[in-house]
């Protein structure tokens, strides 16, 4: 199995911003803990804070990959355009957020995403990530 972990803007600093929201664990190591893990699959991974590169990212997944884990950052609640792309390609989809969005601001209740996704797993930490990939184990 192969499996795609994209994270939008501001997820490259993760364990630097935010930590009471975010924690102080920076993606690496925790992308390097998740292989390990599931070393039976094949976990690829990419990061951008540009709108068109992650929805070129979506694109390029499809026929690729068995499954894509998103975290959209805040695109997830202004890009339709991502939203478009997730439901434009056959690969299936799991929006992923580190902090459940529904305790925060009120912009941040609604995403434009999740219609589109096979599921959403929030509020879990990093350990979101973890729980998006076992959605795809079955």
């Amino acid at each position: 199995m192969k499996l795609l972990i994209i994270n939008g803007p501001n997820l490259n600093l993760l364990g630097k911003r935010e930590k009471t929201i975010y924690g102080e664990r920076d993606f690496g190591s925790y992308l390097s803990e998740l292989r390990a893990r599931y070393a039976d699959i094949e976990i690829g991974y990419y990061q951008s804070n540009v709108e068109g590169e992650i929805i070129n990212a979506i694109h390029e997944a499809d026929g690729v990959y068995d499954g894509v884990a998103i975290n959209a950052g805040g695109y997830t609640h202004t890009s339709v355009a991502i939203a478009d792309a997730i439901g434009g390609v056959s690969v299936p989809v799991v929006e992923v957020h580190i902090s459940c969005i529904l305790a925060r601001e009120e912009f941040r209740h609604v995403s434009l995403i999740a219609p589109k996704c096979k599921g959403s797993v929030m509020g879990f930490g990093l350990d979101s990530y973890r729980l998006a990939i076992e959605s795809f184990r079955k």
